[in-house]
């Protein structure tokens, strides 16, 4: 087949960016950023963006162009993927969509709610009265108010439970009510080929403790500390690793218990990534094998 499209997903550390890489080579691609930390402008080693050595070898875009203290969101995301497929397919490359971001995926492929804005003073009165209240409380108002929205989230996901509450609040409609309805996806229409790498559990999570640990000597303690001013409302609060780090500059951790527990609490997400990948992309092509030679030919032979 011959895709106007490809779409490559993963778990953190499955080595989908090397296979993204290597099949530009190959098919004169363009690497669109389909993750939701490697926006960010100021954490490049935190959030394993490429390396200006990969960078110059295909176009690459959607990377480290936005401000961790900008609140980036899906639609935004959305909106610069369309200007970036316009681009690329004009060049006459191939976009191949690669990251780790389930919700980025959805809107390029399915869409996604047309849900008002909300105000800023309501925004900020929703996070004073979490503030005050406290997680589980505010949780619990929140399911007798919104009982369909809340049973979908989990109480200790603040930034989740703050955007249910916020929307009821703005609009007088549970933020179920809005996700009923969704714009029409930006690959409507497209011919696409879709894959996930999943390498073996015991491999990634290899590869996820290795990989941190290359990070701490790269300077992803300096990163950290530079933002340790972020408001942890923003969606940049939650790069990976960024908490423990903090821990351990203010002494709270001990250097190995900061690291160790990074790299738990990573392996955890990647167990969440891949659980929101089965049961939304189950008709995707699934690659599970660990070497990317062979990723790399199992990709070009479907595409063939």
């Amino acid at each position: 087949m011959k895709p106007d499209a490809v779409l490559i997903a993963g778990p953190t550390a499955s080595g989908k960016s090397g296979a993204a890489l290597a099949l530009a080579e190959q098919i004169r691609g363009t690497i669109v950023n389909t993750d939701s930390m490697q926006v960010y402008r100021e954490a490049r080693i935190l959030t394993a963006r490429p390396s200006d050595e990969d960078m110059a070898r295909v176009p690459h875009r959607l990377y480290g162009y936005v401000s961790v203290y900008d609140h980036y969101s899906t639609v935004r995301y959305q909106a610069d993927a369309l200007e970036a497929i316009a681009q690329v397919r004009a060049s006459k490359r191939v976009p191949i969509f690669t990251g780790g971001t389930g919700l980025y995926f959805s809107a390029l492929t399915d869409g996604f709610s047309d849900i008002p804005p909300v105000p800023m003073d309501i925004r900020e009165k929703t996070r004073a009265r979490f503030d005050e209240m406290g997680a589980d409380p505010f949780f619990a108002e929140l399911i007798a108010r919104d009982p369909d929205s809340a049973k979908r989230l989990r109480a200790s996901d603040r930034q989740r439970v703050l955007r249910a509450a916020e929307v009821l609040e703005a609009t007088g409609h549970p933020i179920t009510h809005w996700q009923k309805t969704k714009r029409p996806a930006p690959f409507d229409g497209l011919t696409l080929a879709c894959f996930v790498i999943s390498p073996p559990r015991a491999e990634l999570h290899a590869r996820i403790d290795a990989r941190f640990e290359s990070m701490i000597k790269a300077g992803a303690p300096e990163e950290a500390v530079a933002l340790a001013d972020i408001d942890p409302d923003l969606p940049a609060a939650k790069i990976l690793g960024l908490r423990e780090l903090f821990a351990m500059r203010s002494g709270v951790l001990e250097p190995a218990a900061a690291i160790a527990d990074a790299q738990a609490a990573t392996r955890q997400y990647a167990k969440r990534q891949v659980t929101w990948f089965r049961h939304h992309m189950e008709d995707w092509h699934w690659i599970e094998t660990k070497d990317l030679s062979n990723i790399l030919a199992e990709i070009l032979s479907h595409l063939a």
